[in-house]
């Protein structure tokens, strides 16, 4: 099975994330930044992405913008994990492609549920 991706600059945050997807039988690797994504995306395409918005460098608008214009990674499911909570955000990356967003901080339901309505199945 192919792993996911998890996109953020927070190690914390990033670390708990892989654990509750672990929980969900969804495996995933852990990309500090948006530059450590950026050279595993170049070689890698993941089951699912788990997206932070507010890095430093390249946010996570760039970075969702590149997987959508880049052909071996448009059909790859994303979820945007932020706690930016504007409306104006979530319409903002809902129209840049991606499935579904989680406002931090993240319970296993709720993961779980973003995941149900981007059609990937978990445990």
């Amino acid at each position: 099975m192919t792993e996911g991706l998890i996109i953020d600059d927070n190690r914390q945050t990033a670390d708990a994330l892989q654990q509750m997807l672990g929980l969900l039988e969804l495996p995933a690797r852990v990309a500090y930044g948006s530059s450590a994504a950026m050279s595993v995306l170049a070689s890698v395409v993941p089951q699912f992405i788990c997206l932070d918005i507010n890095m430093p460098g390249v946010d996570g608008t760039e970075v969702l913008a590149y997987i959508r214009r880049e052909p071996r990674l448009m059909k790859v499911p994303v979820i945007i994990i932020t706690s930016d909570d504007q409306p104006e955000t979530r319409q903002h990356v809902m129209r840049g492609g991606a499935q579904a967003m989680v406002i931090k901080p993240v319970t296993i339901e709720v993961l779980e549920g973003a995941f149900k309505k981007a059609g990937i199945a978990t445990g």
